[in-house]
Formats: C-alpha cells, sequence, structure tokens
C-alpha cells in the first residue's frame, strides 16, 4: 500500500483553540471542514493527548482561525510544535475574543469559526468534534494556507500527533549538491538551494555559512539540532 497516495488529498492550515474556566490553549489543525449548512456545521480532528483535546472536552467549544498565506513558520511552530503544558502559547501573539470568551487570532489569520460541541467521535488517537456554528467573522481578504501551499512552498513539516502524519522516508544527496540539513525537534529541512528568504537568507546559502544565532524557521531550534542528511 503507497500511503503517499494520501498526499492527494486536500487540506487547509488552522489554529483551533478552547478554553479550560481561564487557561486558553490552542494547535495547528489541517483537519477541519464544513459538514452541513442548515444549521451551519463544521467538524474537526484533535489528537487525543493534546492539550486542546482536553479543554475541547471540558468546555464544548471551540474556535477556529483560518490562516493565510502570509502567516509565517514561527506561527506554525508556536501552536503546532510547543505543548500548552510547558509554556503559553498565546504569549506575544495579537489575539481578540469571540462571544463565548474563545481567542482567535487577528495577525495572518482570513477568518474566524466560533463553534459548540454537538457530537463527539472517537476514532483511534483522534476525537471528531462536531460543532454547530455559534459566530463566524471575515477579518480580511487574502488567500488561505492550504497543506499543500505550507509543505512544497513553505517548506513546513508534519507534526507527529497530526491526523495526516506520515514518517519522513530517508533522503539521498548527490555528490554535486550541497548537502541539506534536518532539525531533529520538528523534521523541517534546510535546503541551501532554498535558503530561508522569510529571514534574510538567500538561496545557495549553505548551512555552515548561516549566522551563528540562526534557528529553525518551525520549532526555533538552533544549528546544533540539524543534522546532515546522507
Amino acid at each position: 500500500m503507497d500511503v503517499k497516495a494520501l498526499h492527494r488529498l486536500s487540506y487547509g492550515v488552522y489554529v483551533v483553540t478552547s478554553k479550560q474556566g481561564e487557561r486558553f490553549n490552542g494547535q495547528i489543525a489541517n483537519t477541519v471542514f464544513q459538514i452541513s449548512s442548515e444549521p451551519p456545521t463544521v467538524a474537526i480532528s484533535i489528537n487525543k493527548q493534546n492539550l486542546t483535546h482536553e479543554f475541547i472536552q471540558s468546555s464544548q467549544i471551540f474556535a477556529v482561525s483560518v490562516l493565510a498565506q502570509d502567516a509565517p513558520l514561527s506561527l506554525i511552530g508556536q501552536f503546532g510544535f510547543k505543548s500548552g503544558r510547558e509554556v503559553d502559547k498565546f504569549s506575544g501573539i495579537p489575539y481578540k475574543l469571540s462571544p463565548s470568551g474563545l481567542p482567535y487570532l487577528t495577525d495572518h489569520t482570513l477568518a474566524y469559526l466560533e463553534a459548540k460541541v454537538s457530537q463527539s467521535i472517537e476514532v483511534n488517537t483522534h476525537t471528531i468534534f462536531i460543532g454547530t456554528l455559534t459566530d463566524a467573522a471575515v477579518l480580511r481578504p487574502g488567500e488561505p494556507m492550504t497543506y499543500a501551499y505550507y509543505h512544497q512552498v513553505k517548506r513546513g513539516t508534519t507534526p507527529k500527533a497530526a491526523p495526516t502524519f506520515i514518517p519522513a522516508t530517508p533522503e539521498t544527496v548527490t555528490a554535486a549538491a550541497a548537502p541539506k540539513y534536518r532539525c531533529s525537534i520538528c523534521n523541517y529541512i534546510y535546503d541551501p538551494a532554498k535558503g530561508d528568504p522569510e529571514r534574510g537568507i538567500e538561496p545557495g546559502t549553505p548551512f555552515e555559512k548561516l549566522p551563528a544565532d540562526w534557528t529553525c524557521p518551525i520549532c526555533n531550534a538552533g544549528k546544533e539540532a540539524f543534522e546532515q542528511i546522507t
């Protein structure tokens, strides 16, 4: 069976948030979809081990921020590769509260949805939460970030807790090409041919020539966390 066939399915990139008492948490999700229009109903898939899952189960409400194409990898790393049990994911992140008191991002966000859980379905490692919309708004015009854009253009990676996670396969670098380096924390690959234009690293910059304080665009790990792909 070729699981790469799953890569042909279309997804978006979203930040799903919820709360427990006065505490907020959120995470990156790619499985958010509308399932009916009367009443407007959406579904999300959340890993059972994630803190956001715990908050949604507790509050029975969730919000979705629809990310724009210009959302930086650092934002996705903040909500996708860090644990809310260890850090405050909203530290330094501009947000507003929905009518039900849920946070939604205001920067790099095209729209937000607020929903009340009407049904939940246990599916192996994940729970599908089905929610009826209680509020929604378009925040600005723009193109939403698709999962394909995130991988192919932004060169982002997938958290292990994501429903679409597939382990990376070994990659071979030819002798003629400058070697690539993979982050041992989040699997981001630094490709010298592409550089890191979002942060001023020109294409053609070898890994050895990166500034000493350069960090992984996704998880913010230092250069010492990278290993050469051979």
